[in-house]
């Protein structure tokens, strides 16, 4: 009797043995090709301060930030948008918000999505809905329509394509058309 209950168990332990083995190295499998795209930080009302020899050069908030930097190629993601506002070396201040921001950590460079819009210290305005920030040379660029404007004198610019400096010092439009009022000579 106990032979017989071998014969009749015995197989069905080593079926159970073989799938519990197998159970394990198929999670593994499975693991092992999951690609993990999900945020290492997820950081809620951010306000970052970036500095340069201890003087503040630009302050971002945002209502969420997700951090990839754990990828081969990482960026912070900002779903929720941004407000960053840039500091000169006056002292002036420069805003930009968008809906949503992307900042690529390998190039410096910051990709912003949605009713962007930059008012600059002296109160010019340029609205758009794509812009990219170049960290390294300080230089805003887009494609995409674009209308910058001074509220003071009503003067205003707009077309496809533009690219400036961060103090709007210089600037290049591609085909573009607008109006000029009240121009001050001492400008040109």
């Amino acid at each position: 009797m106990m032979k017989q209950a071998l014969r009749f168990f015995l197989p069905i332990i080593a079926v159970l043995a073989i799938l519990a083995s197998c159970d394990s190295d198929i999670k593994d499998v499975q693991r092992i090709n999951t690609v993990e795209f999900s945020p290492q930080v997820r950081a809620e009302n951010v306000n970052l301060k970036y500095t340069d020899s201890g003087k503040v050069k630009a302050i971002l908030v945002s209502p969420l930030m997700l951090d990839f930097n754990n990828l081969k190629y990482g960026f912070n993601e900002f779903p929720k948008g941004v407000h960053v506002t840039l500091v000169d070396e006056g002292g002036k201040n420069s805003y930009v918000e968008s809906d949503y921001a992307i900042n690529y950590a390998d190039t410096d460079l910051i990709d912003m999505q949605g009713n962007v819009k930059i008012t600059s210290s002296d109160g010019k305005v340029l609205e758009t809905e794509q812009l990219y920030y170049d960290q390294k040379n300080e230089w805003f660029y887009t494609e995409k329509y674009f209308k910058l404007y001074d509220p003071e004198n009503g003067s205003y610019l707009e077309g496809p394509g533009i690219d400036f400096s961060k103090d709007f010092k210089v600037v290049n439009t591609q085909r573009n058309r607008g109006e000029a009022n009240n121009v001050d000579s001492s400008d040109l």
